[in-house]
């Protein structure tokens, strides 16, 4: 079969496209809640696998930046979005004639599917004909549905069902009831008993009414007297009915595979696009980043978190962005301040810029240039369970151990507020033992922290800090700078903790 794959660019890409569950990162990255966010209201297309598998090279991500840079063009996103919707109706169709007991109703709803499928196809490619595409996916589909609609077997599928639903129509037949009696036969030039119904109530009629065309299909199976009356007009036009037998026995199966293979790939594009929406309405910057093999830097300006935005954008408020950069031979930015300053979100968002130009998407910010990286890694700090017999220090190590285990040189790890359970000497030596792995590997690192001292571990570390208004350093701004460490984060954090910051000690003596 002709594969003309809208994500995948060759067949060895595609040939790893089964990844079923989703990555680690997720839940820790609100990727979970955006995938979800997505894919809702497209369940039957199964995309979450698609955003489960990270792209392999960087032609495979522009490949798809040329994907979307065409369905951004509003002609071609509603020719697309129009061709799906199509073929909802028809998938939903067939699901429902499928259901149907009456067989003679079964084949008629069958031929008005097949015939609504060819519309839809015809539909495309006369829009797809007509717009100036530039990616490789899109051309590669157009020239398929080119040929495909001027195949022979298209061609001869169109042409039989145009024909049998003009025979079906031309039937005209006329119904008899006399009593409990209903007689059938053909019709033979009686009178319209519609039209005299009709005029007997014109005299009623108030003002012109604006004439109105209902045309409806109904999958609701036909009651007994029905199958009755439509059984008589089968014998009395046998020819028409026995070719609308042969007819469904021969195209049984229609749907052409490729068509039917992007109709689901397209909702990868077009559901991107639509969950974008809302943000860019409001003012918020995406972008297609740079995207390169190796980590010799990283850098987005205007990055958010995906998930906070739509929060805050539904609520009306305000959503602050950052920027963030690592500049060669930098690897490992360690992301200090204030508590409650915004330095798990900013990790987020590093995290989520990278996953996210790993498969292909547009990503949060004016601009971006992103090496791509095989994992991100997460390691969060999680709440003590009590089913497990190990403590919360143990299961952190455990966790970690498994992290660096998996990790190349071209994963990214990220650290948020690791073994933060444990006493400040023992979490600066395991943290400063953790980055010094990370350094030996040559891969990225975001580590939350509130040690300031592993800001300076190497010159393959920079500091981020989260910033405070100057004017009144309890308020955050949630904004995260690239600056040397304070070296009051910590002590100010455990005072937090603690209730031990002067103003909770002077009202605890008040009282």
């Amino acid at each position: 079969m002709v594969r003309c794959s809208i994500l995948f660019d060759t067949p060895d890409e595609r040939l790893m496209a089964g990844r079923r569950e989703s990555p680690a990162c997720f839940r820790d990255l609100n990727l979970d809640q955006i995938t979800a966010a997505v894919t809702a209201g497209r369940e039957a297309y199964d995309l979450p696998p698609i955003f489960h598998l990270p792209l392999l090279s960087v032609e495979a991500v522009r490949y798809r930046h040329e994907v979307f840079q065409d369905c951004e063009n509003p002609n071609v996103f509603a020719c697309v979005a129009s061709f799906s919707e199509r073929m909802r109706g028809v998938r939903a169709a067939l699901l429902e004639t499928r259901k149907l007991h009456y067989e003679l109703q079964k084949q008629r709803e069958h031929l008005d599917t097949v015939g609504e499928y060819c519309e839809t196809v015809n539909a495309l490619t006369r829009a797809l004909t007509l717009s100036p595409l530039r990616s490789r996916g899109l051309n590669r589909l157009r020239q398929y549905l080119i040929d495909y609609t001027l195949s022979m077997a298209f061609g001869s599928l169109a042409a039989q069902t145009e024909s049998l639903q003009a025979d079906l129509a031309a039937i005209a037949y006329a119904v008899r009831i006399v009593g409990k009696r209903v007689e059938v036969s053909r019709y033979g030039g009686e009178p319209d008993y519609a039209a005299e119904v009709l005029a007997t109530f014109a005299k009623f009629r108030q003002g012109a009414v604006e004439p109105r065309d209902f045309t409806f299909r109904s999958h609701t199976p036909m009651n007994h007297i029905e199958e009755a009356i439509l059984d008589r007009v089968a014998r009395l036009f046998p020819e028409v009915f026995a070719a609308l037998a042969q007819y469904c026995e021969r195209h049984r199966e229609f749907l052409d595979p490729v068509v039917t293979e992007f109709e689901r790939e397209a909702q990868f594009y077009l559901a991107w696009l639509e969950y974008l929406k809302p943000l860019r309405r409001a003012g918020l910057h995406v972008c297609y980043p740079e995207v390169f093999q190796g980590v010799q830097a990283s850098r987005c300006s205007g990055a958010f978190d995906l998930a906070l935005a739509h929060r805050r954008v539904a609520e009306k408020g305000e959503v602050v962005t950052n920027d963030f950069e690592l500049r060669a031979p930098e690897r490992i930015m360690v992301v200090s301040g204030a508590n409650q300053g915004g330095k798990t979100t900013f990790s987020r968002l590093i995290g989520q810029a990278h996953y996210l130009a790993g498969i292909g998407c547009l990503v949060p910010g004016h601009e971006a240039a992103l090496p791509l990286v095989d994992q991100v890694l997460t390691h969060f700090e999680r709440e003590e369970r009590v089913e497990t017999l190990s403590g919360k220090l143990e299961e952190s190590l455990e966790r970690m151990r498994r992290l660096l285990g998996q990790a190349t040189a071209s994963s990214l790890l990220i650290m948020n507020e690791s073994f933060d359970s444990t006493t400040v000497s023992d979490a600066l030596f395991l943290n400063r033992e953790i980055l010094q792995r990370v350094i030996e590997r040559g891969m990225l690192c975001v580590c939350v922290t509130f040690l300031d001292e592993l800001a300076s571990l190497s010159e393959k570390t920079v500091s981020y800090v989260a910033a405070v208004d100057p004017r009144d350093p309890a308020k955050r701004t949630y904004r995260v700078v690239r600056k040397p460490a304070e070296g009051l984060a910590y002590a100010m954090a455990i005072a937090e903790k603690y209730a031990l910051t002067y103003e909770q000690v002077k009202e605890r003596i008040g009282r």
